[in-house]
């Protein structure tokens, strides 16, 4: 198993909300690289909202995440670098790819990229981007798919799609990879999964899934492959999780009291800390490595641990060190 960091890069990622600066996601990109994490990961926001939640609708500020990854790049030797996910709405696909390349050469061949559908409508009202139904973002999703896999296939491509065509575009200088790791992020729902299994190296789920809801979820993955004459088994699977740990039983349930309080809107207020360890990488260490098999008997390659009760957070600094010597360091022995 393989385990990610997702690196905070939003306004409220920090301890005492803290301003987001490109220095401090450098800082914990080196640190989880030093922590022996495997990847580290940045989302795609024009902005965040607690709305959701229940909280306010002020808007929270996010860094660009290709500009940000490809400072990562440059700054780190070891881990794979990435996205989870990118909208793919929001960049035309040829320069999507043509910009992926550049990450690709300056981190020496170690980016995965993950693309998906979009789902925040106000980011796309404000920034000029028509939303319309979830039918047309798949559209789309699935032409940024194809353009992605030919370009990423090297050599000249000519394509016709229903809104890009290409005429003997060509990756120059080529990705050091041979195709870049394409991965579409869902939920899981059929036309995810085709698209995943038509067009992508693999498929990634995000921040509270259990084993036995996951384990439903592969088996029509499976079946899809092979509905697209696809190999099964080259389908790879990641899952990102919230993740709170102690030391112990007790420092654990801890950690949970501390992020119930801290989620906006009083969102986890009904929450017990049982039902939070269900469907996320929480508990003690040990509870946390019965998770881990759990998942990895599923084929899972990469856990994703956001190590707090909000995506993309490091409130508490301690919790990515905690995780790293009880989690990381005894599964690597």
């Amino acid at each position: 198993m393989r385990f990610g960091l997702a690196l905070p890069h939003y306004g409220f990622s920090l301890p005492g909300d803290e301003p987001i600066t490109h220095e401090a996601l450098l800082g914990w990109a080196r640190r989880a690289e030093a922590l022996g994490f495997d990847s580290v990961w940045v989302s795609d926001h024009f902005f965040y909202s607690f709305a959701r939640f229940g909280a306010g609708d002020e808007r929270i500020g996010s860094l660009e995440p290709l500009t940000a990854l490809a400072a990562v790049a440059v700054a780190t030797e070891r881990v794979r670098v990435g996205t989870l996910v990118l909208g793919s709405p929001f960049r035309h696909p040829s320069t999507l790819a043509t910009i992926a390349a550049g990450i690709d050469q300056l981190s020496g061949g170690r980016l995965e990229l993950g693309v998906g559908a979009g789902w925040f409508e106000d980011e796309f009202r404000s920034f000029g981007f028509p939303f319309g139904s979830a039918g047309e973002r798949f559209e789309r999703l699935e032409e940024t798919l194809q353009v992605l896999g030919a370009l990423f296939a090297g050599g000249s491509v000519s394509l016709d799609g229903h809104s890009v065509s290409l005429r003997e575009a060509e990756l120059l200088p080529p990705p050091v990879q041979r195709p870049i790791p394409v991965w579409v992020g869902g939920k899981g729902g059929p036309r995810v999964l085709r698209l995943a299994a038509r067009y992508a190296a693999g498929w990634n789920v995000v921040w509270r899934m259990s084993p036995e809801v996951y384990a439903q979820r592969v088996e029509p993955a499976r079946r899809i492959c092979e509905e697209e004459d696809r190999d099964p088994s080259t389908f790879r699977l990641s899952v990102g999780l919230y993740g709170l740990i102690g030391r112990d039983e007790g420092a654990a349930r801890a950690a949970f009291a501390r992020g119930r309080a801290d989620m906006p809107g009083g969102a986890l207020d009904s929450e017990t800390y049982e039902t939070w360890c269900t469907d996320t990488l929480s508990g003690s260490p040990d509870r946390i490595l019965e998770r881990v098999a759990a998942f990895e008997a599923l084929g899972v390659e990469e856990l994703i641990l956001s190590p707090w009760v909000l995506p993309f957070a490091v409130r508490e600094p301690e919790q990515v060190d905690l995780f790293a010597r009880h989690v990381i360091e005894p599964l690597r022995g």
